[in-house]
């Protein structure tokens, strides 16, 4: 018996223009459950598993979505199997695979068992990349490889439930992407400290080795209230559902290039405008909104057009201008001049020494309320860097934006309108700047669906809400929606992966990363049997006043 005949599993029984279904081989055609094709034992109907699909001339890759079985019409006695299958493209004469479906087989069209080799085969452009993020879930002896180029100049989306592996799955992925790549320059947001923290000894602890990754954080980073463009300094300062929004809104544009210009005369900049990153008095801002509500005409007799108008934006203002904890914003100590611009972007990508190919900026201690600002913040000066950057092709950014549900809204979400529409920008328009977005959410539905539905890649792992899994289906290419029916399967760690980044949709083991992120769960059995009995709450009440977080 030829590999050829050993390999038919069955027949095409029914073609639709998104679905196929086979009828397996019966009991008395030789059916079995698993076939030896070469050293391989290969399982038949397996979910997830890809055959080949054979019709006059027309060579399809499918992938098995489903498997069932029926009473036969002649002998109820007997079972038939059925399988569909969900085709992912064209395999050309000389082995080439493309994507999508240009000819349908026909009924009655032959079904084959895939060997490893051909899999395989399938990876040969991709695997001089060196970047291999896992092994494939039912085939462990085939390494995933991904085209790193287009994984992040068509923008990435890590998408799965708290407790999938979405923070295992970005380190590892950075870690082997460093390790093909070492002069890569990635700026990855933590929110949650999950990938550098430090212990109750102050020791710093990383996810990443020490010549792969630099620890920013925040505070000591000073992103300046003067670096804020007009929209974003609306977000944080005025209340949106205030009656004399509009009124503040405007005239803070009005204040806000004034001062802008007044402060930067020196500088000769023919081309200022109110967005312009540089230096301003936050405190004569305040003072002229001050002087605008507080102002009286006609020799004190009457009320000015504006008296009373700005009272909810000077009590908002004096709240967080006097929280010591947006003293980082609002007072920065060497961010004092538009000058200081230059040492910052060395900072946060990559130019300063020592230069690390990930420079992670540890938000985890900014107030809630502007962490989606500082964010989008970030990733603004990330784009205006390249943006403005002659070299821009020699020198690819890649923003990788943890908890992205945070501060990438839907358009239903009023509350950072400005923040969205910055790393929206980036989504639109970052491929022609060589600037690449990795957006990670364990929420799909709560993030911004111009962000998602620009994405060319998508890593996805477990996720059993049912509304998040359909507005994942409704982002996937027409042909490979019903990939989304698996998520709620996957392992921990196990992922779906598919875009152009990867020849067809895989479904993969990703490798654990060395060192691991600190995003386990608590040993919840283990303390509550073993107890802490020498718990020192006093410390957590210090940590807490002085806003410093560690893990142990």
């Amino acid at each position: 018996m030829s590999e050829k005949d050993a390999s038919l599993i069955g027949h095409i029984t029914e073609v639709t223009g998104s679905q196929l279904t086979a009828t397996l081989l019966g009991d008395a055609e030789g059916f079995q459950s698993s076939v030896r094709l070469g050293m391989e034992e290969i399982s038949v109907g397996q979910i997830g598993s890809n055959v080949a699909v054979r019709s006059k001339g027309i060579l399809l890759l499918a992938q098995v979505t489903r498997m069932w079985s029926t009473p036969n019409a002649a002998d109820p006695r007997i079972l038939d199997r059925h399988i569909d299958l969900l085709p992912l493209g064209e395999i050309g004469k000389d082995g080439g695979f493309t994507r999508g479906v240009a000819r349908f087989p026909v009924v009655g069209a032959e079904v084959h068992l895939v060997t490893a080799g051909q899999l395989e085969a399938l990876f040969d452009r991709y695997r001089t990349s060196g970047l291999d993020l896992g092994r494939l879930s039912n085939r462990p002896e085939l390494k995933v490889y991904l085209d790193p180029t287009t994984l992040f100049n068509r923008h990435l989306a890590i998408l799965g439930q708290s407790g999938s592996g979405k923070s295992w799955t970005v380190t590892s992925l950075l870690q082997r992407t460093v390790a093909a790549l070492p002069h890569a320059h990635i700026i990855l947001l933590d929110v949650h400290g999950e990938y550098g923290w430090r212990d109750s000894d102050g020791r710093l602890h990383s996810a990443f080795p020490s010549d792969m990754a630099k620890h920013l954080d925040a505070y000591e980073l000073e992103i300046p209230y003067w670096l804020l463009s007009y929209g974003e300094l609306v977000d944080l300062l005025i209340d949106r559902k205030d009656p004399n929004a509009s009124v503040q809104m405007s005239f803070m544009r009005e204040a806000l290039f004034a001062l802008r210009k007044k402060a930067n005369a020196d500088l000769a900049l023919s081309q200022l405008s109110v967005d312009s990153p540089v230096y301003f008095n936050i405190k004569e801002l305040f003072l002229q909104f001050k002087k605008a509500n507080e102002q009286l005409v006609d020799f004190g007799k009457e009320k000015g057009p504006l008296y009373g108008a700005f009272d909810e934006f000077l009590v908002r203002f004096q709240a967080m201008y006097n929280d010591a904890r947006y003293d980082f914003l609002f007072k920065p100590k060497k961010r004092l001049s538009s000058a200081s611009l230059v040492e910052l972007l060395e900072d946060f990508v990559g130019l300063s020494k020592p230069q690390r190919p990930i420079n992670i900026i540890d938000l985890s201690g900014v107030p809630a309320d502007v962490r989606p600002l500082i964010s989008a913040q970030i990733g603004r000066l990330a784009f205006e860097f390249n943006y403005w950057n002659p070299r821009r092709h020699e020198f690819p950014i890649v923003l990788v934006c943890e908890e992205a549900h945070q501060y990438i809204p839907r358009e239903t979400d009023t509350a950072h309108q400005g923040t969205r529409k910055v790393i929206e920008r980036i989504a639109k328009e970052g491929r022609k700047y060589a600037i690449g977005l990795c957006v990670v959410s364990q929420r799909p539905l709560e993030l911004s669906e111009t962000v998602l539905s620009q994405c060319g890649n998508f890593i996805c792992l477990r996720i059993t809400n049912p509304d998040d899994q359909r507005y994942i289906q409704r982002l996937m290419p027409e042909g490979e929606k019903g990939l989304a029916d698996t998520l709620v399967s996957l392992r921990r760690g196990e992922a779906i992966v598919l875009g152009e980044a990867t020849p067809l949709p895989t479904r993969f083991q990703v490798y654990a990363p060395d060192p691991t992120p600190a995003s386990n769960d608590a040993p919840l059995a283990k303390s509550w049997r073993r107890g802490v009995p020498d718990f020192d709450a006093a410390s957590i009440v210090d940590h807490w006043w002085r806003q410093k977080r560690s893990h142990h």
